[in-house]
C-alpha cells in the first residue's frame, strides 16, 4: 500500500488542527487505511474524510488515457497524538 503525505498550503494549515492529508490508491478501503495508520504510527484516529481527485488526461499514442486514480484522505487524530513528518532518503 502506497501512502504519500501531502505538504500543500491547505495541508500545512490543517496540521495546526491535528489533521493530516494523504494520497492513497482509490481501491484501498477506508477501514484498512484506518487500521494501518493506527498500527504504523501508534495514534488514535477520531475521523477520516476522503474525496476522489479529478482525473488528468494523458495521451498514449493515438488514444487518450488517464493517469492513475487517487483519493485524498484527511485523517483527524485525537488532540494528544501526532504523526511525525515522513521524509524520503536522498541517495
Amino acid at each position: 500500500m502506497k501512502l504519500n503525505m501531502q505538504y500543500l498550503q491547505t495541508s500545512i494549515w490543517l496540521l495546526g488542527k491535528n489533521q493530516y492529508t494523504f494520497n492513497i490508491k482509490s481501491s484501498s478501503a477506508k477501514t484498512k487505511i484506518k487500521h494501518w495508520i493506527k498500527l504504523f504510527f501508534s495514534v488514535k484516529v477520531i475521523a477520516m474524510n476522503n474525496h476522489r481527485l479529478s482525473r488528468k488526461g494523458r495521451r498514449m499514442r493515438p488514444i487518450m488515457g488517464h493517469t492513475m486514480h487517487y483519493r485524498r484522505m484527511i485523517i483527524i487524530l485525537q488532540s494528544s497524538y501526532s504523526i511525525p513528518p515522513l521524509r524520503k532518503k536522498i541517495t
